[in-house]
């Protein structure tokens, strides 16, 4: 008797219209011909569900030769320096946190906010919604660096996935996390989010130097 083929789940990051799909034909139709396209399977449509929530960084993995590739190129060519760099610190987990935005060509601020309680996953997430809306506002072409795969993936997906749970404390930067959700909702946007990569060009320039 034919051993019946398992069921799979496919998950599109990166793709025509990224989602999670339960069968191969349709994930091909988001994938097929698409340059830098990011997918992966999973057994089960929970296990795909979340992967798709995590972000495909934390999922697909590029071979030594690709990752050998992509250093040589990224060490001939160095972050732009037309650009905004984002990041933020917190002292504690969590604890008071603040973010900020600054010019990667000479590391003049650009915004700086601070709060009595937050993350550090928190404030990167709400320091890229604050470039895109400054450079929209300024109808700059600049892209905006950050150094968190994390709240890139929360961006993308325009949805703050923190677990902080609600307190006097905090109520003001939560009331903001819910803020720039809506203006990821409500607002498009061309400015282009590219991963500062650390360990080539050394610490992001937006980095508050309490490590």
């Amino acid at each position: 008797m034919a051993k019946l083929k398992e069921k799979k789940y496919y998950v599109v990051w990166v793709g025509r219209k990224p989602g999670v799909y339960d069968n191969w034909a349709a994930c091909k139709a988001q994938v097929d011909k698409q340059t830098g396209a990011k997918y992966k399977s999973f057994a089960t449509e929970a296990e795909a569900t979340q992967a798709y929530a995590d972000g495909w960084q934390q999922h697909v993995h590029p071979s030594a030769a690709t990752l050998k590739r992509e250093h040589e190129l990224l060490t001939a060519n160095p972050p732009v320096q037309e650009a905004l760099a984002v990041d933020a610190a917190c002292s504690g987990n969590p604890g008071v946190m603040e973010y900020r935005g600054v010019l990667v060509q000479n590391r003049q601020e650009i915004f700086h906010m601070k709060f009595p309680e937050g993350t550090n996953n928190i404030g990167e997430f709400l320091a890229i919604v604050h470039g895109l809306s400054v450079l929209k506002q300024k109808n700059c072409p600049w892209i905006i660096y950050s150094d968190s795969k994390i709240a890139i993936s929360w961006v993308s997906q325009k949805q703050c996935k923190t677990k902080l749970q609600p307190n006097a404390k905090n109520a003001a930067l939560l009331d903001m996390v819910r803020r720039a959700e809506a203006w990821l909702r409500a607002n498009t946007y061309t400015t282009e989010i590219r991963k500062w990569l650390t360990p080539v060009w050394g610490e992001i320039p937006a980095d508050f130097g309490r490590k």
